[in-house]
């Protein structure tokens, strides 16, 4: 399929490309669906493509939930999906410090229940989930009781972030054997509307700066979370799609693991962002240029019925 990066996905080029591929990655919030609603024709494409024989897979950044409440809210909506075919960071970071880690010992953990009930899925105990408030002084912040046994620290999205946790993170960290693992290190959260709020990457980043080390980032645009699905279902990463409606998450990670990719306009990016980064001359922007885009994924729709 010699055609130049950035191409309008049309007509019997949807064929072609659907025909090229045997696996198809999907982000879920702005492409599947906004919020609580799918997006119109999203639930046929997906349950298309299966019946197809397509393998379907949704891999999200978002800690704040389980496979299990991902797989719930996709029935819901009308998907057809199952929770072994769910990949969110709550999962992926589990599995990172169980099988790479390898993690023997407990896990401080700055984030939701959600990831408190993957690790605890694959045997992990964590400590940390809950508000933390300050107390005392500063020294004895500095001197604040640690559990011997924790050998991690793992950093997802917190409501309850305080600067109590912040500083148990730091002196955790304060010992070079201590692991630390970030969900992914989105900034901003979009909201209808235009409007946005912090992202898990502005926690990821406040522990990095205060315990002057770089985390391991599990979720896109890193390789791992493509590495868990690769691994469990043996996906060949040169007959496999990756559609997302992030050029800076969705579309690098498709390009740092040699995928296909598509943007979608029903989210976060445009058109204008990835011909800006296609410009750009900087390798890791262009990374960020979509092979192809559609306005929405129902742009599949007539080539799967047909």
């Amino acid at each position: 399929m010699a055609v130049s990066k950035c191409t309008r996905l049309s007509g019997p080029l949807i064929k072609q490309l659907l025909d090229s591929v045997d696996n198809v990655l999907f982000d879920c919030d702005g492409v599947i669906w906004r919020g609580d609603e799918a997006i119109s024709g999203a639930p046929e494409v997906i349950n298309l493509l299966k019946k197809t024989g397509k393998g379907v897979y949704f891999v999200t950044n978002n800690s704040t939930k389980t496979r299990k409440m991902y797989a719930d809210k996709l029935a819901k909506l009308g998907f057809n999906a199952t929770e072994e075919e769910v990949f969110g960071t709550a999962y992926c970071s589990a599995m990172y410090l169980k099988s790479v880690c390898k993690l023997e010992g407990k896990v401080y953990l700055i984030g939701s229940n959600a990831m408190r009930q993957e690790l605890e899925k694959v045997e992990i105990e964590q400590i940390g989930v809950g508000p933390d408030h300050v107390s005392g002084t500063q020294f004895d912040w500095a001197n604040v009781a640690l559990d011997p046994e924790v050998k991690a620290v793992l950093v997802g999205f917190d409501e309850h972030f305080s600067y109590m946790k912040l500083n148990k993170a730091l002196q955790y960290l304060s010992n070079s054997d201590c692991q630390f693992v970030g969900t992914n290190t989105d900034t901003r959260l979009p909201l209808e509307g235009g409007k946005a709020v912090p992202g898990t990457g502005c926690l990821v980043k406040a522990v990095e700066t205060a315990a002057q080390r770089q985390a391991q980032v599990v979720g896109k645009p890193n390789r791992f979370m493509f590495d868990c699905v690769a691994g469990k279902f043996n996906v060949d990463p040169n007959r496999c799609l990756m559609v997302g409606d992030r050029l800076d998450t969705d579309i690098l990670l498709g390009s740092n693991c040699g995928l296909k990719t598509l943007l979608t306009l029903t989210g976060v990016s445009t058109v204008a962002d990835a011909e800006t980064h296609q410009k750009s001359g900087c390798p890791v922007r262009q990374g960020m240029v979509p092979d192809y885009y559609v306005d929405s994924i129902a742009e599949l729709l007539p080539a799967l019925q047909g």
